[in-house]
């Protein structure tokens, strides 16, 4: 039995609960352009990373992602998060000027773990974007998150972006998964 599944009923839902609503809040916050207040939420060691998915065989298809240290579509920390963030503040990052406008949805939200203070989380989403008039781009593939409990509120500690594209059709990824 995992840690999660010794937990009483209630004490898993509630840390389910809890998950889920710190996830739908990071999710609003990215939605509604408040990336400041999305800092805030991660830790100060996160790792934020996609990898690049490739179409493999089937004999092959443990190697269909790109492996943490290899070639990655992000591979961040706090200090590139907030730089990111900051060029997005004051307007220099062309991609997204005028700004884009984004929905995050998320589903089949499950604890796949817990150790310490860390909750390991499967998320599928879908991010859809639209820019301009007429740059429409939708991502959809799986997260996997560890929150961490800092000073009694969960923070994001880690994210892997699971796309299930393997061509990336989109004029650039300045947004956040």
């Amino acid at each position: 039995m995992t840690a999660y599944e010794n937990l009483s009923l209630q004490q898993r839902m509630l840390l389910k609960f809890e998950a889920e609503e710190f996830l739908y809040r990071e999710a609003s916050l990215l939605d509604e352009r408040r990336y400041e207040d999305w800092l805030t939420l991660l830790t100060d060691d996160i790792h934020y990373w996609m990898p690049i998915r490739r179409t493999t065989t089937a004999r092959d298809v443990d190697n269909e992602f790109t492996r943490p240290g290899a070639m990655a579509f992000f591979d961040d920390d706090k200090k590139t998060l907030t730089l990111r963030v900051q060029r997005l503040g004051v307007g220099r990052a062309w991609a997204e000027d005028p700004p884009s406008r984004t929905r995050h949805l998320l589903s089949n939200i499950r604890i796949i773990g817990i150790e310490g203070d860390e909750i390991t989380v499967s998320t599928n989403f879908q991010l859809y974007r639209t820019r301009l008039n007429s740059e429409e781009d939708n991502w959809i593939g799986r997260r996997e998150d560890v929150l961490r409990r800092q000073d009694g509120a969960l923070k994001l500690a880690r994210r892997y972006i699971f796309l299930e594209q393997t061509v990336i059709l989109s004029q650039n990824m300045s947004n956040f998964f």
